[in-house]
């Protein structure tokens, strides 16, 4: 038998039946299987009888599939498959593409003014005209922007019909559609049902709340992420344990705050694929893709270790499975980046707590250890005078928290995935307090630059064996060059080879 590839060429359909007989875990997400016979698309983890190779078509994104005609399996459900990485493109336009797919990947951007405006927005936002942008798009990945972003909803709305009780109303709203007829009408077009009788067929019924399931790429390890975040923790705002993580949250969508937790634990199921079981609180539940968005980015969901480990492998050999922690909200990351800047985790971790303790909104959630929300823009941007000297914190940190809550709270900065990564490093850059360190750490774990690198980290050079050289910082970007495009990820990896030799 031929052996089961640890990469998969774009265009060996072969190998992509081998994965799909083995039903393997580590190709989830990075193709879909198109069968003529029945009409349906699946994940490569579908428990159901595999198909016979000539009714099998293969396709990289959800997307191709139903343009193609195919409509979603029901049993394994490719809404809860990893997303396919934006960063595999690699034409002459890859960097344009890559943008706009980080930007249609963010449902924070996903408008209810309609799919053309929203398309019409990218275009002019990458500085390109729509008819260049939908060219070298559709050029890259057979579909169009729009096809694309369609798919991105209604699959969302899908899963939100499946596992919420949120009326259909709410459903189409969260998932960027301007109305119930317009969400209806694209939902009978594509999946020959209406939204109604999908959640008759299998969805969530009245009082039956189950937790969402979010699919990820093996191998992955859980212990090492979460152990990352337990060392780092926040009493009464998080609650790291070996299974999962328990947190409270707020989030903007447009001009409306939410506020609630979430619950994230890893599933100890192993069909259809390894995954996360979310459970989310009622208050979050209309703005559930949000949600989902920020746990993936958070827990390094959509990871694809085939392709970062071909690079890193050979020099982090026992870090096949790290990933990169990210966060749920970008501000709350960047702060805690500002203090932790030049001292110990420890010491950064108690000056949070006095933060959070003096500045957070209290709120209930059924754990009582649960009890504040991380202090929002607004209140730190009017924290004056002496209220964050009497934390413990330096003036020149006080300055640039000020500096960053203000940017963030005007709309001058934005720290999500969908961000630009060199306009806004730059931008921090340019705050009171806020060096070359910070920027690159935050473009790291908030932004998801999946080639991000913190070159003046003390703990790296020491990973390195640079920490001696005259310029330690050029010495480690040096040492570095063979990990790009996943130098984040070599930094988690070094770091983790530092604590464990």
């Amino acid at each position: 038998m031929r052996p089961m590839p640890a990469h998969l060429p774009a265009d060996d359909d072969d190998a992509r039946y081998l994965a799909l007989k083995a039903r393997d875990a580590r190709f989830d997400g990075r193709f879909f299987t198109g069968v003529t016979s029945t009409g349906i698309y699946c994940r490569p983890v579908c428990a159901v009888r595999t198909p016979r190779r000539e009714n099998c078509r293969f396709f990289t994104l959800a997307a191709q599939a139903e343009s193609a005609g195919f409509r979603p399996c029901l049993r394994c459900r490719p809404e809860l498959a990893p997303q396919a990485l934006a960063w595999s493109v690699q034409d002459a336009s890859g960097i344009l593409v890559r943008q706009a797919l980080r930007l249609l990947d963010a449902p924070e951007a996903w408008s209810t003014d309609g799919g053309g405006a929203l398309v019409a927005q990218l275009a002019h936002r990458l500085g390109v005209s729509d008819r260049h942008l939908r060219r070298i798009f559709e050029a890259a990945l057979g579909v169009s922007p729009l096809q694309y972003l369609q798919t991105r909803r209604l699959l969302a709305a899908k899963q939100l019909l499946t596992d919420t009780r949120l009326p259909v109303t709410q459903v189409a709203l969260a998932s960027g559609f301007a109305s119930v007829r317009r969400f209806n009408a694209a939902f009978s077009t594509h999946y020959g049902l209406n939204p109604t009788q999908l959640r008759r067929e299998g969805g969530a019924h009245p009082g039956a709340a189950r937790p969402v399931h979010l699919g990820l790429r093996p191998p992955y390890d859980a212990a090492a992420l979460l152990g990352f975040l337990a060392t780092r923790q926040i009493h009464g705002m998080e609650s790291v344990d070996p299974q999962g993580l328990r947190r409270t949250v707020r989030l903007a969508v447009g001009d409306v705050q939410y506020t609630g937790w979430i619950d994230a634990r890893f599933d100890r199921k192993d069909q259809p694929g390894p995954r996360v079981a979310l459970t989310a609180s009622d208050s979050l539940l209309p703005t559930l893709p949000q949600v989902i968005a920020r746990v993936r980015a958070l827990l390094d969901l959509d990871a694809d270790p085939a392709a970062i480990n071909a690079v890193l492998h050979p020099a982090f050999p026992l870090g096949d499975g790290l990933r990169v922690p990210g966060c749920f909200d970008g501000f709350e990351l960047a702060v805690r980046a500002v203090l932790g800047q030049q001292i110990t985790v420890a010491a950064a971790r108690t000056l949070v707590q006095r933060l959070l303790e003096r500045f957070g909104e209290p709120i209930a959630t059924p754990w009582p250890g649960l009890r504040l929300l991380f202090p929002a823009p607004a209140t730190l941007a009017a924290a004056e005078g002496d209220a964050l000297g009497q934390l413990g914190i330096v003036r020149q940190r006080q300055a640039a928290i000020v500096a960053l809550a203000r940017a963030v709270l005007d709309g001058r900065i934005a720290l999500h995935a969908g961000s630009d990564v060199e306009a806004t490093t730059a931008a921090l850059r340019q705050l009171p307090g806020i060096g070359d360190w910070t920027a690159q750490y935050i473009a790291m774990r908030a932004l998801r630059w999946p080639d991000a690198f913190p070159a003046g980290d003390v703990a790296l050079h020491k990973a390195l064996g640079v920490r001696g050289a005259p310029q330690p910082a050029r010495a480690a970007l040096e040492a570095a060059q063979a990990w790009r495009p996943w130098r984040s990820y070599g930094v988690i990896r070094a770091w983790a080879a530092l604590s464990n030799p």
